[in-house]
């Protein structure tokens, strides 16, 4: 039996997700989180074999979790679901060890059959998020100045951003100037939307 930990903010997918695995006779899900800092502590309490993030979660997106939970667990299989395909978030999936990314839209047999590759160690991907991933370029920004700008997203003034990551406030400046001139952006905001577009936030 595989036992699976599912992990999305929505109540009615993850409902549905859990409620279509448990059809399957060799499948069975051990917890379910809905928020991306719940899935290291819940994959503790519950030891799963599988652990299904959705890409899109508060607190910790599912790229974030999933790098959190491989440093806690290296043996806990990662696959991640995207209702969309940005090329930044493959490349960003594979850096967290992700071994399986698939649609939200693909069918349910799709996934169950995944949930099975990626516990027996091999790698899945959804076609049409390969060939995105092929025409895709990498990010100019640094990790550093993508670290600045993911907080200036979520609406934190520098010297927030300087305090957490232990910057000074004049770094943190310089490092936003550094992603707007990057990204050839009006302002940080709009930063922030280009960088989320192109899947590296």
């Amino acid at each position: 039996m595989i036992k699976v930990l599912l992990a999305d903010d929505h109540h009615v997918v993850r409902g549905a997700l859990a409620a279509l695995l448990a059809l399957e006779p060799d499948l069975t899900v051990v917890a379910q989180v809905e928020r991306g800092d719940e899935v290291v502590p819940a994959a503790r309490a519950s030891r799963p074999d599988v652990a299904v993030l959705d890409i899109d979660m508060p607190v910790l997106d599912g790229l974030a979790a999933a790098a959190a939970l491989r440093d806690a667990d290296p043996g806990i299989a990662l696959l991640v679901l995207t209702g969309h395909g940005k090329p930044g978030h493959l490349r960003r999936a594979l850096t967290a060890g992700v071994r399986g990314f698939l649609l939200k839209t693909s069918p349910p047999e799709e996934l169950a059959a995944g949930i099975r590759k990626v516990a027996a160690g091999e790698r899945v991907l959804d076609p049409k998020l390969a060939l995105t991933a092929w025409d895709s370029t990498d990010s100019p920004l640094t990790p550093r100045e993508t670290d600045v700008l993911r907080l200036a997203a979520e609406g934190a003034e520098p010297p927030e951003i300087a305090g957490r990551l232990h910057l000074s406030a004049g770094t943190v400046r310089n490092h936003l100037t550094a992603v707007v001139t990057k990204l050839n952006a009006r302002n940080r905001t709009d930063a922030a939307r280009i960088a989320r577009e192109a899947g590296w936030l």
